[in-house]
């Protein structure tokens, strides 16, 4: 069963118009929340975050946070057989009545799904991902989670293509983030992940991850870092909703500390889950 637009169906039974601006253009928002039994992890976060991209493309928000909690409990219901669920939720401006740049007050499209998701052990992870780099050649707005994921899915695309689990974006020397993930690093002790702002999708769990250093007593910087300092990082990690945290042992085919998983990834990565278990 999927929600679209007040009625859940099943998905085969689900259309959207060929005028809907998220179809033509891209004209849209999404967001993913991760559902651990019947737990939304880190559901204000979230939802604030949702809000934030309707402001940012001027799409008044169709229902109240209270509303999309409900209906999120609703949706995980129909899946119960699901131990673990991903919640994409996406709203577009609407359908118009012809193709057009511009656009009128529109009615706006609500799709919801639930896929079912597991997490990777703590021995999966111990085992190291690799990750590949490229040029970030995105627009200057990547902050707002915006459906027109063009570049994002042909950075993805290519990981995939080499058998990498992501690719590390750069940005004039700059580290900025991953195809679908945040990027962290880890030098003489201190943990280092690029600033919020124009350059990266600050991820929630990004934001927790550093809630965790606090909680560890460990120092986390939000400052920038070159590839250079990537590639002499005493750890690298990538964080998101369906990743947690995942360890980066190999980058462009060299290893990130001799290959070796870092003490402060598991210091990090058992405080997540306990949090996760708390909430």
């Amino acid at each position: 069963m999927v929600y679209l637009n007040g009625n859940f169906i099943p998905k085969n039974k689900a259309c959207v118009s060929v005028m809907d601006r998220g179809f033509l253009f891209g004209d849209g928002v999404y967001e993913v929340f991760p559902i651990y039994g019947k737990i939304i992890v880190g559901e204000e976060l979230h939802l604030r975050r949702l809000q934030e991209g309707l402001d940012t493309i001027n799409i008044i928000n169709p229902h109240s946070n209270e509303n999309w909690s409900q209906l999120i409990r609703d949706l995980i219901s129909y899946h119960q057989d699901y131990q673990n669920q991903s919640v994409y939720l996406q709203i577009t401006r609407g359908c118009d009545n012809d193709r057009k740049h511009t656009h009128s007050d529109l009615t706006p499209t609500v799709y919801m799904q639930s896929t079912p998701f597991v997490s990777k052990s703590k021995n999966d992870l111990l085992r190291g991902s690799s990750a590949i780099t490229r040029d970030d050649i995105r627009w200057n707005q990547c902050n707002t989670k915006s459906i027109s994921l063009l570049a994002n899915i042909m950075y993805a695309q290519e990981a995939n293509n080499h058998q990498a689990e992501e690719t590390i974006l750069c940005r004039n020397g700059v580290i900025t983030e991953c195809s679908s993930s945040n990027i962290f690093i880890v030098s003489n002790g201190c943990i280092y992940t690029h600033p919020e702002g124009s350059h990266i999708l600050s991820g929630v769990t990004r934001k927790i991850v550093l809630n965790c250093a606090n909680d560890c007593q460990i120092l986390a910087k939000e400052k920038t870092f070159t590839k250079q300092e990537l590639m002499q990082a005493d750890e690298a990690w990538i964080t998101s909703s369906t990743r947690e945290i995942m360890p980066i042992t190999s980058i462009d085919g060299i290893l990130i500390n001799g290959g070796k998983i870092g003490n402060i990834w598991t210091l990090i990565y058992d405080r997540y889950q306990e949090l996760k278990n708390i909430n």
